[in-house]
């Protein structure tokens, strides 16, 4: 087995058109495809994805993302939704997209009608270096998204010879030419 890479990261938004120009906007984002012809639902569905009984897939998105994993949008009809988790909640609780400039990205996820929770601010421990930056942020429907950037080594490094995935970086023999 061959594990090599996470290929997309399913999102459920509550409008399908804005959710869609938020990430165009904020991200660059490009529509791919939409999946579904028909709205998708019943027990086999429902078993199968383990959903509330009543839920229906009404549209799926696939919008392809920089270099990174694709996201792929769901929205859903007939049932209750809860609120998005938040970082302190069980489960995936965010996404985070890595940028060359964090101050620009920052900017235009804002733009976009994105909120930052901060402003970027230096990364902490493991992850330290010279201009190493994050800053949370959320969606226009509230889901959390972390912008990164380590442009320099970081600090986590000093102690392994085991290397993060990071764009530009393809096999872990090649990261040495690629933080110098």
């Amino acid at each position: 087995m061959n594990v090599r890479a996470i290929e997309h990261v399913g999102i459920t938004v509550p409008d399908m058109e804005a959710a869609t120009r938020f990430f165009v906007d904020a991200f660059g984002a490009e529509k791919l495809y939409d999946m579904l012809d028909a709205p998708l639902g019943g027990p086999e569905v429902e078993v199968g994805l383990g959903i509330a009984p009543g839920a229906v897939i009404t549209a799926i998105r696939m919008l392809r993302l920089g270099n990174g994993p694709n996201l792929e949008l769901f929205s859903y009809t007939g049932v209750q939704q809860s609120q998005p988790v938040v970082p302190s909640d069980l489960g995936i609780q965010h996404i985070c997209i890595y940028v060359d400039d964090i101050d620009a990205a920052a900017d235009r996820l804002e733009k976009a009608g994105g909120v930052l929770l901060s402003r970027p601010g230096e990364l902490p421990g493991g992850d330290a270096g010279e201009g190493n930056r994050y800053v949370y942020t959320r969606t226009p429907w509230g889901s959390t998204i972390e912008l990164v950037t380590y442009p320099s080594a970081q600090a986590y490094e000093r102690h392994t010879h085991l290397r993060r995935w990071r764009p530009g970086l393809t096999e872990p023999s090649d990261h040495e030419t690629q933080v110098k």
